[in-house]
């Protein structure tokens, strides 16, 4: 979590809102990485998840990532959440609950839901406070 933190942080100079994204591989390296990038790159789907899904597919060279961890400050929103089914990604670690946007649990359960191909094992509130503190300092920022 500390490494998607720090991901979540460099977000800031671009004016995004900080979430960060790391997937582990099967021997717990880092194999991808990314931050919130729709300011940066003017693109809707350049989120933090989606990115380091991306990356971590074209390293292991291929789209499976069932033997992956993906962690992320944020809990993911609905386009995330069916990413990490669709790249069948075994284990999801969370920081912060989303409870306007969150579809791990908290509005929706996606990557837990029966109707699915797939089903997430899912990890809550690792360094939690860490992780809103960060989006609340930069939400009272823009205020």
């Amino acid at each position: 979590m500390g490494l998607a933190l720090t991901e979540a942080t460099a977000c800031l100079a671009t004016g995004d809102v900080p979430v960060g994204a790391i997937v582990l591989g099967p021997d717990g390296a880092v194999v991808g990485a990314g931050r919130n990038r729709r300011e940066a790159d003017a693109d809707p789907t350049a989120h933090a998840e989606v990115l380091a899904l991306r990356a971590a597919a074209t390293a292991l060279g291929r789209w499976r990532l069932d033997d992956c961890t993906l962690v992320v400050t944020l809990e993911p929103c609905l386009m995330c959440a069916g990413a990490t089914v669709l790249a069948r990604v075994r284990r999801l670690v969370i920081g912060a609950w989303d409870p306007k946007a969150g579809a791990c649990g908290s509005q929706w359960d996606m990557v837990r839901d029966s109707r699915t191909n797939h089903r997430v094992e899912v990890v809550a509130g690792v360094r939690e406070d860490e992780c809103a503190a960060v989006l609340r300092e930069f939400f009272a920022a823009q205020r």
